[in-house]
């Protein structure tokens, strides 16, 4: 019996690798408090599993902790990502996992590459006892080097799991699996060293972005809201805003009201509160409710999380996006 494997189950070679260091846990160590230590050459070095991974590559564009990162720097993150994938070079991104989620939407938007981005992170620093970092990016790398990886947009791989960029969120601090997707859930799995990939979404329309020196801000709303936090953010004149709505897209008549005439002026894009769900139609017809709200000028969010509705409308206000370019930009996430 031949000792040949059939071609269907042979693998392509895998593709050359670079690893993209931006700080966050991964590379943090000392006691008392862990602290930025590990620069992307120094993480690699200090995994084992990566040792037989030829043509891995390493490139540091910052060592913060993500929570002090700016956007300019989280700017520069993504273009780098963006510029080695656009030369067929998988990508790992090892990023803090406070903002994350932010910065890989917003890679997602500026990407039009089709080798794989990988965003991924750790919750224990590299001197704890039983850090995860180590096994994050050894999953990462795998899926930044797969060929089924290609194509799908930014990736987030995190505990066994790979998730999209678009609809993952962190969901728990100190868990080994602190990723979820609550939209949708996975996309797939990495399982001993391989990833399996079993569903895919679509991606972001790109954008190019000079910068992104705009104010966009998340305004929530809650019950009993009177509107004051609304007037106060919008007495900044910021360039956008992301706000809130209870439940299927929810508020008291006169702060719908105070949207809708602000969404003559600027993009206001609405989110609903649920981590699952989006802004309904017609279900409900009262006064306030989310038939008023899509009769005004307002901007259902869809499936976007409000973290990644900011990332993305600040990407379309800072690439001088007009009101219907934005409406029809999040067209693409409400379904």
């Amino acid at each position: 019996m031949s000792s040949r494997r059939p071609a269907a189950f042979t693998r392509p070679p895998a593709r050359r690798v670079r690893v993209i260091g931006a700080g966050g846990t991964i590379g943090m160590n000392g006691a008392g408090g862990a602290r930025p230590d590990l620069d992307a050459e120094a993480l690699i070095a200090a995994v084992p599993g990566l040792a037989g991974h030829e043509g891995l590559e390493a490139q540091t564009v910052a060592n913060l902790p993500s929570a002090h990162l700016t956007l300019a720097q989280q700017l520069e993150i993504c273009r780098a990502a963006r510029d080695a994938a656009r030369r067929g070079i998988g990508v790992v991104v090892t990023h803090g996992t406070d903002t994350l989620e932010e910065t890989a939407m917003l890679c997602d938007i500026v990407n039009d590459a089709e080798a794989p981005v990988v965003f991924t992170g750790a919750i224990r620093p590299a001197s704890a006892p039983g850090a995860d970092g180590p096994a994050n990016l050894v999953d990462a790398v795998a899926v930044a080097a797969s060929e089924d990886a290609a194509g799908l947009g930014v990736l987030v791989v995190f505990g066994g799991e790979i998730h999209h960029a678009r609809v993952v969120r962190k969901t728990d601090t100190t868990s080994l699996t602190a990723f979820s997707s609550p939209q949708m859930g996975p996309l797939g799995r990495v399982t001993e060293g391989h990833p399996t990939i079993w569903s895919q979404i679509p991606r972001n329309p790109t954008l190019d972005p000079p910068g992104l020196d705009k104010r966009v801000f998340i305004v929530p709303t809650t019950s009993g809201d009177d509107g004051a936090l609304a007037r106060a953010a919008l007495a900044t004149e910021p360039d956008g805003v992301v706000i809130g709505t209870l439940g299927a897209g929810h508020m008291t008549p006169d702060l719908l009201a105070l949207w809708a005439d602000a969404a003559e002026r600027i993009p206001v894009v609405a989110y609903c509160r649920p981590e699952r769900g989006v802004i309904l139609n017609s279900t409900y017809g009262y006064a306030g409710s989310e038939m008023d709200l899509r009769l005004t000028g307002l901007i259902p969010a869809g499936f976007l999380s409000p973290q990644a509705a900011r990332m993305k409308l600040l990407a379309c206000v800072a690439s001088g996006l007009s009101i219907d370019e934005v409406r029809w930009a999040f067209s693409q996430d409400d379904g």
